[in-house]
């Protein structure tokens, strides 16, 4: 696999090359959320969707952010679906990204970035280029 050719870091203007700084936030988010998720799993359990359904039923801007967030796992796991056509793997990796959020989905981007070679509209449409 051929790594997306960036320019060394003294050099790099995100204007010109957004593929390295799009792949420098998922990374970062990735490595935040799962450290944050190891931390929460210790101290609360694996008792997640009791909570967030709950939240979402209390009709407070908790359960609002809540019910905006999934919105975006929703529309997240239908777009790596729609991009590749719905193929059986697509359906998989979305309902890993739907389930998981961002530890999923972020990775799944970069792969696609350097898959793509830094060509973010092959990344974004996929298969109906």
């Amino acid at each position: 696999m051929m790594s997306p050719e960036f320019p060394n870091s003294k050099n790099f203007n995100p204007v010109n090359n957004p593929s390295k700084l799009l792949i420098g936030i998922l990374v970062a988010q990735t490595l935040t959320l799962a450290v944050y998720t190891f931390l929460t799993i210790g101290k609360e359990g694996w008792n997640l969707f009791p909570i967030i359904t709950s939240n979402i039923s209390s009709m407070t801007w908790s359960g609002q952010f809540n019910a905006d967030f999934s919105c975006y796992l929703l529309l997240s796991g239908m777009w790596i679906m729609w991009r590749n056509k719905f193929s059986s793997s697509s359906i998989i990796i979305s309902l890993a990204a739907m389930i998981i959020g961002i530890m999923v989905f972020a990775p799944y981007l970069i792969y696609l970035t350097i898959k793509e070679k830094g060509d973010l509209r092959k990344v974004l449409l996929g298969l109906h280029l």
